[in-house]
């Protein structure tokens, strides 16, 4: 018998990818294939970019995006409310991370203090598409725009998103997109996208990615092998395909648990999107001040909850050992990370599941 009635996430596998690997295995060159061209083809075209550059992972993204930027030797402000590799890409290119709080809304990177931190040395801005809601890149682009930085995106979580009428990924000069196995849109296992209408970034990720070849025997930089699998491409290729189909059925729960919840007093529910602002709900993140309490409330009954994420970059023991950052320094990302809880959000869910899933929040709360 399964642990939960109802998992937190859930990766799809389906007939179509599994035929399209055995499709690969047996057709494609297993590595440069054609299902990698494909799937660049195919993802720029969706976003609305020149160029799509398919590498090993987001983490990978991020980092080549960064030194064909030339962030090494600078400073680049992100957010401390994200997975660790936002952080870490700046690192792996030869930067330094400096932080920006996040806004207390959103959970996005607060433009106020990118502003801040432009005013104090940084150089460029990587703002974070945080569980599928985009940053507010009109004022992050004017704002970097007057400091003369360039502004990268990390939308690794925001597959499909829409701000303003545009794609997430297509926000700033460069993007990086992760198809880890718990994102919308997947490659079942690592992988990653870099988007860029920017000539001279593209070629130099693309020569990154294979050990800086220039041609078949000849390198003119140090790269690293980092391309995307081709069989894990012919799986994205599906995934694409039913990308918007799969976000609007994980909009269409975050709008029950909104309906649902909306009254109950001691959470805070995270925003459905206005303004031209479309986000895909990669999580669906609530605040509470019981997390803890809640979490194992619904879990004994079957209801199995994340936290994204229970300790923000700065107070990662690294970050602590490198940079002496202490408690207390971003208090907004602190507090979101003592309160947040992700419920479960993935496209197999039922509103049944959903009912269920509130009654049991409402329980607690005695609702």
């Amino acid at each position: 018998m399964a642990k939960w009635k109802i998992s937190q996430g859930m990766p799809i596998l389906n007939k179509e990818m599994e035929d399209a690997v055995l499709d690969a295995l047996r057709n494609d060159k297993y590595v440069n294939g054609e299902n990698v061209t494909k799937l660049e083809e195919e993802f720029a075209r969706y976003i609305g970019t020149e160029h799509a550059i398919a590498v090993s992972s987001g983490t990978n993204a991020l980092a080549f995006i960064f030194m064909a930027a030339g962030i090494k030797g600078r400073k680049c402000t992100t957010s401390p409310q994200s997975f660790i590799a936002s952080a870490n890409s700046i690192l792996h290119a030869g930067g330094t991370p400096v932080f920006a709080d996040i806004d207390k809304d959103t959970y996005c990177i607060s433009t106020a203090e990118v502003e801040k931190q432009l005013n104090n040395g940084a150089s460029a801005v990587l703002p974070v598409d945080i569980f599928g809601y985009p940053a507010d890149f009109d004022s992050i682009n004017e704002i970097a725009g007057r400091k003369n930085a360039y502004v990268i995106e990390d939308a690794c979580q925001a597959h499909g998103a829409i701000y303003k009428g545009k794609r997430a990924g297509s926000l700033a000069l460069a993007a990086a997109f992760s198809f880890y196995p718990s994102k919308n849109m997947t490659v079942l296992g690592d992988g990653g996208m870099v988007t860029t209408d920017d000539d001279g970034i593209a070629n130099k990720v693309r020569k990154l990615r294979d050990a800086g070849r220039k041609s078949h025997y000849e390198h003119d930089m140090i790269g690293y092998t980092a391309r995307l699998n081709t069989v894990n491409a012919a799986i994205g290729r599906v995934q694409l395909r039913n990308l918007d189909k799969w976000n609007a059925k994980r909009t269409g729960i975050a709008a029950e648990y909104g309906s649902r919840l909306k009254n109950v007093n001691g959470i805070k529910l995270p925003q459905l999107g206005s303004n031209g602002i479309k986000p895909v709900f990669h999580q669906y993140v609530i605040c509470t001040k019981d997390r803890d309490r809640l979490k194992e409330h619904l879990e004994k009954n079957g209801i199995q909850c994340g936290i994204h994420y229970p300790i923000p970059i700065h107070l990662q023991p690294i970050y602590r050992e490198m940079f002496k950052h202490k408690e207390g320094e971003y208090p907004t990302s602190e507090s979101f990370s003592r309160e947040c809880l992700s419920l479960p959000m993935h496209i197999n869910l039922t509103k049944d599941d959903a009912k269920l899933i509130c009654e049991q929040i409402e329980g607690f709360y005695g609702s």
